[in-house]
């Protein structure tokens, strides 16, 4: 164990350029932020566009999603050097395939045990086949979605404020404002915002310090959303576009149970199920020393 800890540590160690150090952490927080916020906007307006015709969904999913998600990433390791003066080995190709693998089917599973728990307690439903070609575009789409809050929340966020408040820290302000982002949904509700908050912005966040990688976080949000909107059929996070997914479905009874209009996100069992997750990830990264201490403030002259 101590043995793979050291090799993924030297994996994802940064590479710092000669010449000056970083710009400083608000620096780089402000303007990675900002165009993160650009990027994902521009995603998220191309999905929207596309979300109820299948035809449209599929050609732009295809051909746009990946595409989208690739330039995010290359913009992301461009803006990083220049503003870091280092490699962004936390979006560096070894081992990359294999973690988002494992994340998108980690997600996937996640979900599926979650709708499965939900339809045995009546609050989900499954009446036959929804669009192939739909859920294909999704999945393209999502690759796209998933990469740019990926970037935004773990990659600049959680990655710089945790250079001065430690992994506790860093996990309680980006899964706030993760949370916060949903609450512009048509769909939104605070609950929904708040569970959102706590089962993905924790657990996502968990993903990246076990890792130090973006890629197993890309993976599992990739997986998780895929499954709920693409698979599944229904709402993500509060969005009310019209789903197009593998499945027709709908959701009954208390949203408590199946999360009502804001998507299973918002049910107690994605909670329970994401929580349990959360625990495990982060026991995981302890054991291999990622959580990472709040920095102590300099102490002051003496006169």
């Amino acid at each position: 164990m101590r043995k793979r800890a050291d090799s993924t540590a030297e994996r994802v160690r940064p590479e710092r350029q000669p010449g000056r150090g970083p710009r400083p952490a608000w620096v780089r927080l402000i303007v990675l932020l900002v165009l993160s916020v650009v990027a994902d906007g521009v995603i998220g307006s191309i999905y929207s566009g596309v979300q109820g015709n299948a035809v449209a969904l599929l050609i732009v999913g295809v051909l746009a999603g990946p595409l989208l998600a690739w330039l995010v990433l290359l913009g992301y390791a461009e803006m990083v050097r220049v503003l870091e003066r280092r490699q962004a080995g936390e979006v560096g190709r070894p081992g990359a395939v294999a973690e988002v693998r494992r994340g998108t089917l980690l997600g996937i599973g996640l979900f599926a045990i979650t709708i499965a728990i939900i339809a045995v307690f009546g609050g989900y439903g499954i009446h036959g086949w929804g669009n192939p070609a739909a859920a294909i575009g999704a999945f393209g789409m999502t690759c796209a979605v998933a990469v740019a809050e990926e970037v935004m929340f773990r990659g600049v966020l959680f990655r710089i404020v945790e250079e001065k408040t430690g992994t506790w820290g860093a996990m309680a302000v980006s899964a706030i404002l993760f949370g916060g982002l949903h609450l512009i949904n048509s769909g939104a509700t605070l609950f929904g915002a708040v569970s959102i908050a706590i089962e993905g912005g924790l657990m996502l966040a968990a993903a990246y310090t076990l890792t130090r990688t973006l890629w197993l976080p890309i993976g599992l949000h990739l997986g998780w959303n895929f499954a709920e909107g693409g698979i599944f059929g229904t709402n993500v996070s509060g969005s009310s576009d019209h789903t197009l997914g593998l499945f027709k479905s709908t959701v009954s009874g208390s949203s408590l149970l199946s999360g009502g209009g804001f998507g299973p996100e918002a049910s107690i069992i994605a909670l329970l199920v994401c929580g349990t997750t959360t625990v495990l990830l982060l026991r995981q990264a302890r054991r291999r020393g990622h959580i990472r201490r709040r920095k102590a403030s300099a102490a002051p002259t003496q006169a």
